[in-house]
């Protein structure tokens, strides 16, 4: 089936019915924005495909601050640091910051393990899925302490993994959904065995991707204010905007611009009082994003797994920047759209002009490229949920951490301290 076509649900409705009442925990926080968003994207698909399971959205962070401690101390959610710097741009530096993050998710360890424990004893979940990196030694731990028969399963929402102690964690008795052979090869290397490694074709975007649409483009751009025939590009980095799209409205004067600035007001209203050659659409805030795609030749942002895989899906050319300043965790994923001829990547959005320029006189040739993308993740991810779900032992047990070429036999759940072997109902304590 061609992913521009509406998908049949991931389950057919005869078999959902064979399938017995499940509560599913997905698992988020909203830093960034792109894990809740693809919680989302994932709830809606179980319930249009018709299964028979209460889907749960859990956010992390209230879980592990249940009296919003942090917030009342500081003014600020845990989540808002980081969502302020990228409303700033302010991304240098963040391969150390994180490794000073897992320092301290690995110091209150303890804590976090025995919060999370009492947490699962109180809801009682059937399944529990990850869509969430970091934190998830913490969470697979607690609830092998918990309800050690209950599976735990990461979804990585990243094209690919950041090693070390990420998304994959070795050692761990858990599933692993990768959307894309680099991801399935990290997990392979960690040592995880082929029946707890599944593969997806891509990552998960909301369902209504799929959907046809018959949208006249140029009476549409004209209703907008923009010309009917211009090329058009969209610009959009996140769910907060960037300062950087101020600059690349200046270097674009003469490009005619959809602007997308997500929650970020005071960069709305810098771009919308300033005056340029050609028409500009600024848009704060909207969750009709396949919309403005479609009104659009190309995309221009930061190279984030959910905007490159929407932008993929409605077969738009993408220029993004990798430096000094891309996240950790995205830079493979300009690497990604080189592999796959999917657009340009440049050392700065001050050398965006030029691209643009060359990417313009190229839109053919790179969106023969991206009619080749079958990303059906998100209806793919429920039935391999289902299967995981009536596997007969769901935590068969550890996955030690080894080179490739040596897979331990598989026993009952167990945690790794030190090279050590203990039973699953001990909390590592490091």
């Amino acid at each position: 089936m061609r992913s521009e076509r509406s998908s049949a649900p991931a389950w057919g409705p005869h078999e959902a019915q064979r399938v017995r009442t499940h509560t599913i925990d997905l698992i988020y926080f909203n830093a960034g924005g792109g894990h809740r968003a693809a919680a989302l994207a994932l709830e809606a698909a179980i319930r249009d495909g018709g299964m028979p399971w209460q889907v749960r959205l859990v956010n992390l962070m209230e879980v592990l601050d249940p009296k919003d401690v942090f917030r009342k101390a500081t003014g600020l959610g845990p989540e808002d640091l980081y969502n302020g710097r990228l409303r700033r741009g302010w991304t240098l530096g963040l391969a150390q910051e994180l490794k000073l993050l897992q320092g301290l998710i690995r110091l209150f360890h303890r804590p976090m393990t025995q919060q999370l424990r009492r947490h699962w004893l109180r809801s009682r979940p059937d399944m529990v899925v990850s869509l969430v990196p970091n934190f998830n030694r913490t969470m697979y731990q607690s609830l092998g302490a918990a309800l050690p028969d209950v599976p735990y399963v990461t979804i990585l929402t990243d094209l690919a993994d950041y090693p070390p102690n990420f998304w994959i964690e070795p050692g761990q008795a858990q599933h692993l959904i990768c959307g894309t052979p680099k991801a399935v090869e990290q997990a392979r290397a960690a040592g995880y065995p082929e029946s707890h490694i599944h593969a997806a074709s891509g990552m998960i975007i909301r369902p209504d991707f799929y959907r046809s649409s018959d949208i006249a483009r140029g009476p549409e751009r004209l209703k907008l204010g923009l010309e009917p025939n211009r090329t058009t590009g969209l610009v959009m980095f996140g769910g907060h905007g960037s300062a950087a799209m101020e600059r690349i409205a200046r270097e674009l004067d003469d490009t005619q611009l959809i602007l997308i600035c997500g929650h970020n007001r005071a960069l709305a209203a810098k771009l919308r009082a300033a005056r340029y050659a050609a028409p500009r659409l600024v848009v704060e805030f909207s969750t009709e994003i396949r919309y403005y795609m479609q009104l659009s030749d190309f995309f221009i942002g930061k190279p984030g797994p959910g905007s490159l895989s929407e932008a993929a899906q409605q077969r738009l050319p993408v220029i993004v920047a990798r430096n000094s300043w891309t996240m950790p965790q995205e830079r493979y994923n300009t690497q990604w759209v080189r592999e796959n001829h999917y657009g340009l990547v440049v050392p700065s959005f001050r050398s965006v002009a030029p691209a643009v320029r060359d990417l313009t006189v190229r839109l053919e040739e790179f969106r023969c490229s991206l009619r080749g993308v079958e990303n059906q993740a998100v209806f793919e991810i429920p039935r391999i949920l289902g299967h995981i779900l009536d596997a007969p032992l769901s935590r068969p047990g550890l996955v030690p951490h080894r080179t490739p070429d040596a897979v331990a036999p598989l026993a009952r759940p167990m945690a790794v301290r030190q090279g050590r072997w203990y039973r699953g109902d001990v909390v590592d304590a490091d």
